[in-house]
């Protein structure tokens, strides 16, 4: 039967031109010839002695030796090849093209077996280029696991990068909504700082030293090769370089350090909208994250105050104690092995503890200049041209958003810490520095990672009338954070109640203000808790996580040596299972039972094994520990790391040593004290009842062929997974 249709045409497709884009060609006597160009065009001086005609006259000379050892050239961006796809296998490739048209034109069965043939010769060469080309990625980044797992999840992402509009209107765009975003975020009209949260500090630092040539190199080749697209030098470039142009560099900082000013071009920052999650909605904004470049030696400048701003705020002990984000020894582990230790140690005495996780949107963007250097003059002691030259880093900040080859307008950067920068950081944690005063005025335990807060309160369910202590201090809080400009994100605050029991209901206590936001279940510093504290939800994520990616692997596995391919599993699976796993210490065997079979899994994904086979002789054979013993290794690590001074003090300060009541031979032996629980002997004394009434329920023929001992330490081993009051009754 016929098929009657309506056609309607379509509009002709203009194909669009491919865009262009400039860039230099370095070759091999490139910098060679630089660096004797350059040397000829530095013999004229600079005209002006500030740091800023210093800068600008070292920028030009090395742009105009660029524009004649390397001159701009425009090429049409293509789609890019694959890495792999050398000139070899370009070759072989063609020749089995060739083979294959020749078949198709005379269908001979020579043809057909030369076709074959050539394929079969194509396949192998993809493949060794590929093994050499994972190879050569691994060996470069083995030593940072962190580097390597990005490189290759680079490589493994199939999805496709957002292509956003290149245009003048849409960077616009973006700049108008980074900055009425956080100009939202500010209050209009703001009290006076309370004078009473103030430490006074009468420690001074009065100038930064000027640095040596030797030192600024270490710093320069030690240093990520990433900057701004503004960049006259790129900074792989410069590092090649660098004996040339090094001399006239440390001039440059020297004296900004020694007059106190910022170049103005180390002061501009050039944003790249990121889109926050895969396959969100580009249309709209908030689903971009900022991404702020700097000038590369801007940083380098950073990186030398920040040195000596850290060697002295580590010398007076400046620091807030219980902050430990970017700070060097500190981690996400500590920072929650502290705060699990005290909540452990008070439910064990019979109390209950609620833990808060307060929320700043946008804290970094939207502290107060003038507020900033008043805190770095009375509460840290900087003054001087160290103060000066603070005061010029923060002033006169711009920054525009670039896409492609499109660029907004200027804007000025009145707020905010500098994002991408190396001082943002360090500057609001010393923000940050009159919270902790509050905190311990009203005796309420926290915790500060950056910007993340956590603040946790021991109770007895008896007298919750001690709530009203923490519900002030959360009140003081506010009012602190309104009066400094940060704002308070009261609807993705987070609370958790932890009792003596275990229970993973939420308890019957009365909250008041805290009720709405009583959870059984949190998510604090990238770690999944719940109120009985079994840690499912942690685990239950990092085994999803942990085979998606085995699945994930399973593409390069051909392409990789054995050595490359345990490399690769390192950094992709066994670092989300050591990912704080000092936690899971005594947790139920059900629960490590999951995080070992993803181990396992490993093991026969890399030695090749099959689902069925015995796993422990490859454990074995490869040196990986099981997960329980890496639990311990982890604890024991931990340990090691407080009493040698190489973990945070408030670790250190967990640690008593074991002081007999008389004497003792065990005294001499560095011993620690242990500390009582009273949930594990509860436990041991609930096993000791349960163990032998169970054994003689067994049927005669299971006593005959199992010892008691064998029962009893298999049985020991589940029981402790159990709830001790239900195996009691």
């Amino acid at each position: 039967m016929p098929i009657l249709f309506d056609v309607v045409p379509l509009s002709p497709v203009v194909k669009r031109a491919a865009p262009t884009r400039c860039y230099r060609a370095f070759g091999s006597d490139t910098a060679e010839d630089f660096s004797t160009l350059f040397e000829q065009l530095m013999s004229s001086p600079s005209e002006s002695s500030s740091v800023d005609g210093l800068l600008s006259h070292l920028d030009s000379v090395c742009k105009s030796a660029l524009d004649v050892v390397a001159p701009l050239r425009l090429r049409q961006c293509k789609p890019k090849a694959s890495p792999w796809l050398t000139d070899f296998t370009r070759a072989i490739r063609r020749e089995c093209r060739r083979c294959e048209r020749r078949w198709k034109k005379d269908r001979l069965y020579v043809s057909l077996e030369a076709l074959k043939t050539s394929w079969k010769a194509y396949q192998r060469a993809v493949k060794t280029a590929k093994n050499s080309y994972f190879s050569q990625l691994i060996a470069a980044n083995s030593h940072n696991p962190r580097v390597l797992y990005n490189t290759i999840n680079s490589v493994l992402n199939a999805e496709d990068h957002v292509l956003l509009q290149s245009s003048e209107v849409m960077c616009n765009r973006f700049l108008n909504f980074f900055v009425d975003k956080v100009a939202s975020l500010r209050p209009s009209t703001v009290a006076s700082v309370d004078p009473a949260v103030h430490v006074p500090c009468l420690n001074l630092l009065i100038a930064f030293q000027p640095v040596v040539l030797p030192e600024l190199e270490k710093l320069v080749l030690t240093a990520k090769p990433c900057g701004s697209p503004n960049d006259v030098v790129h900074p792989r470039f410069l590092k090649e370089v660098f004996p040339t142009v090094g001399p006239h560099i440390l001039n440059i900082i020297n004296t900004s350090l020694l007059s106190g000013q910022v170049p103005s071009e180390f002061k501009h920052a050039v944003i790249h909208p990121l889109l926050k999650k895969p396959g969100s909605d580009i249309s709209v904004m908030s689903n971009f994250r900022p991404i702020s470049k700097l000038p590369f030696l801007s940083k380098i400048l950073e990186k030398v105050v920040h040195t000596q701003l850290m060697d002295y705020l580590n010398n007076f002990q400046i620091f807030e104690v219980f902050q430990s984000g970017f700070r060097p020894l500190h981690s996400t582990e500590t920072a929650l092995i502290k705060v699990m230790n005290d909540i452990l140690v008070a439910t064990d005495c019979g109390k209950h503890v609620v833990l808060i996780l307060l929320d700043m949107t946008a804290a970094f963007d939207t502290v107060d200049h003038n507020l900033l250097i008043s805190r770095l003059q009375h509460c840290v002691g900087i003054s001087g041209l160290a103060l000066l030259w603070i005061k010029s880093y923060l002033s006169n900040r711009s920054f525009c958003v670039k896409l492609g080859s499109s660029s907004s307008s200027v804007a000025p950067l009145s707020w905010g810490v500098p994002q991408g920068s190396i001082l943002g950081p360090l500057l609001f944690s010393l923000y940050l520095l009159p919270l902790g005063a509050i905190f311990r005025k009203h005796n309420v335990s926290f915790h500060l990672y950056a910007d993340d807060c956590q603040l946790y309160f021991p109770f007895s369910h008896s007298d919750s009338s001690s709530i009203r202590l923490l519900l002030d201090c959360l009140s003081d809080v506010k009012s602190w954070m309104a009066q400094n400009f940060l704002n308070f994100n009261e609807r993705k605050t987070e609370a958790i109640v932890f009792g003596p029991n275990r229970s993973s209901d939420i308890p019957d206590v009365d909250l008041a203000a805290l009720t709405p936001h009583l959870k059984s279940s949190i998510t604090n510093l990238g770690l999944k808790i719940d109120s009985a504290l079994t840690f499912d939800g942690h685990v239950n994520g990092v085994v999803k996580s942990s085979f998606y990616h085995l699945r994930r692997l399973s593409k390069v596995k051909p392409f990789l040596s054995r050595r490359d391919l345990e490399t690769v599993i390192h950094a992709f699976i066994t670092s989300r299972l050591d990912h704080c796993n000092s936690l899971l210490i005594g947790v139920g065997l059900g629960t490590l039972t999951r995080l070992q079979l993803v181990q396992n899994a490993a093991a026969r994904f890399l030695s090749g094994k099959r689902k069925f086979e015995h796993i422990t002789p490859v454990l074995a054979s490869l040196h990986w520990l099981p997960i329980e013993f890496r639990i311990h290794f982890k604890v024991l690590l931990l340990v090691f790391k407080s009493l040698n001074g190489l973990a945070p003090a408030y670790m250190s300060d967990l640690l008593k040593p074991y002081v007999p009541t008389r004497s003792l031979r065990s005294a001499e032996q560095l011993l620690l004290s242990v500390p009582k629980s009273r949930l594990k002997l509860r436990g041991d004394r609930a096993f000791s009842i349960v163990a032998p009434k169970l054994w003689n329920n067994l049927p005669l023929h299971i006593r005959r062929s199992t010892s008691v001992l064998v029962f009893k330490s298999r049985l020991k081993t589940h029981f402790y997974s159990l709830a001790f009051d239900s195996v009691v009754d």
